[in-house]
């Protein structure tokens, strides 16, 4: 059996809009954006953890916290561990695979964003994935934004309205765009 077009983006595949199967991938989205609009109809802390878990097709802890609204284009390249809490206003373009650990907090309007594009004209319409793994107990603070393929090191803070555009080592926290390491903690 062949890769899908979901399986070739999540492990790093660039895919053309000439793509086969380019058409599943907006039925998917749509797909996602309905889930969403309940979702981010509801303030029941339950349904709105059952909806994500409909969405990203596996379980949501109890211990997850998501004040909506919150913005998704697929949701099954998304895994979130236990006691994460999102607050309102945060997109996750998860086409390339986003794994959020335990313990981490991100705050209000972060773009969490697994793919891009090429820069040359001709190729800009093909998406770029790249994984985006946060690690246990960062914090991402409101308005940041974190591009494709970076890893965000555990215990490391992301500082309001930074834009990470390299991993983040463990223990450390950036700034600025694009963010730099400004201290250890």
């Amino acid at each position: 059996m062949s890769n899908t077009i979901f399986d070739e983006l999540k492990n790093g595949t660039t895919v053309t809009p000439q793509h086969p199967q380019i058409k599943d991938l907006r039925d998917n989205s749509y797909a996602t954006i309905s889930w969403l609009q309940k979702l981010n109809a509801s303030s029941n802390p339950e349904e709105i953890r059952k909806i994500l878990s409909e969405i990203t097709n596996t379980a949501i802890d109890e211990t997850v916290a998501i004040f909506p609204p919150i913005y998704i284009n697929y949701g099954k390249h998304l895994e979130v561990g236990k006691n994460v809490f999102i607050n309102f206003d945060c997109t996750f373009l998860t086409l390339g695979g986003i794994v959020i650990e335990d313990n981490v907090m991100i705050g209000p309007k972060v773009s969490i964003l697994s793919e891009g594009h090429p820069l040359p004209s001709a190729e800009r319409h093909s998406l770029v994935p790249g994984k985006i793994h946060i690690k246990q107990n960062a914090w991402i603070g409101a308005g940041a934004i974190i591009l494709p393929g970076i890893i965000i090191g555990e215990n490391s803070v992301v500082a309001a309205g930074a834009v990470v555009t390299k991993n983040v080592p463990a223990d450390t926290v950036v700034a600025g765009t694009p963010a730099k390491i400004i201290k250890s903690v």
